[in-house]
């Protein structure tokens, strides 16, 4: 894609590869863990959608949120019972699975279940964090935080690089504030993040969220996934971050900015014809930047 630079990396991630020349990553299931029967239900909907498209799946569900906007806020069950039911998705379905750590102790016991680990957008620039996680050896999705510019996230990547048993990582596009209760999407910033070497996501599902505008409890505005999510996939990214329900509106947490699972295949299918365009394009353009 034409955002990509010749020496881009590849990361690996479980049994396969995310980067120039690999298929499509799809960073998905429900923001937080609620219960073994709904993490069931979406890593089984999704495993299939990825098997049917020919698309590389990372489980997403976090075993703590512990960045709510109010107190009373549902968090999820902890990190050992959250690894342990991560653990048995990854056994039964075969599928490398991801979640968020918040604290530099959480990095090691972490990564005894996990296959790629998540540093929080609001957490992009504790140093200690960073460090513990990429001396983990498991790869890192590391976001962007909403009040960083993209430029700025070099420096959490030379904070990673050359760490002991550093696996590489990919950045994480989820929006950046823009006033109280709103968050904008520079697809410029996809450009930047790419011209650090590593894999580009795009959080399409935070990049709608109206952080705490909703008595307490963040808002959204779900309509506006799939528009961002093709314009980013024009761009051209290595993979889509995408929260996702069987029924959004009883979610637990960040209901109104799930992606109906029924809805997935849908839209996977659309983004995959455009980045396949968008590779077309680029084959064709002799243009140099």
């Amino acid at each position: 894609m034409g955002a990509k630079p010749a020496q881009a990396h590849e990361v690996r991630i479980g049994n396969f590869s995310v980067g120039p020349g690999s298929p499509l990553l799809l960073i998905a299931g429900p923001c937080v863990i609620e219960s073994s029967d709904i993490l069931r239900e979406t890593a089984s909907e999704l495993k299939s959608v990825c098997s049917r498209l020919g698309v590389n799946l990372a489980f997403k569900s976090s075993f703590d949120k512990a960045n709510r906007s109010s107190l009373s806020s549902f968090r999820g069950p902890g990190m050992e019972k959250g690894l342990a039911a991560l653990d048995e998705i990854k056994r039964e379905f075969g599928i490398p699975v991801l979640s968020d750590i918040h604290e530099k102790d959480q990095a090691r016991p972490a990564a005894e279940v996990l296959d790629y680990i998540q540093i929080p957008a609001f957490l992009a620039r504790q140093t200690d964090l960073l460090v513990a996680a990429a001396r983990t050896g498991k790869p890192v999705n590391v976001k962007k935080a909403q009040f960083m510019a993209a430029a700025d996230m070099g420096y959490a990547v030379q904070k990673m690089e050359g760490q002991p048993g550093f696996a590489g990582l990919t950045l994480c596009e989820r929006g950046a504030s823009y006033g109280y209760h709103n968050l904008v999407v520079d697809m410029r910033s996809l450009v930047v993040l790419r011209s650090f070497g590593w894999p580009v996501v795009f959080d399409a599902t935070h990049s709608v969220q109206l952080p705490a505008a909703s008595s307490g409890k963040s808002g959204g505005e779900r309509r506006f996934i799939p528009a961002l999510a093709r314009a980013a996939s024009a761009v051209g990214v290595d993979g889509i971050f995408l929260e996702t329900h069987p029924r959004p509106s009883e979610a637990l947490c960040d209901a109104p900015n799930q992606w109906p699972l029924a809805k997935v295949e849908s839209l996977v299918k659309t983004l995959l014809a455009i980045r396949a365009a968008a590779d077309r394009e680029d084959d064709n353009d002799d243009e140099q930047p």
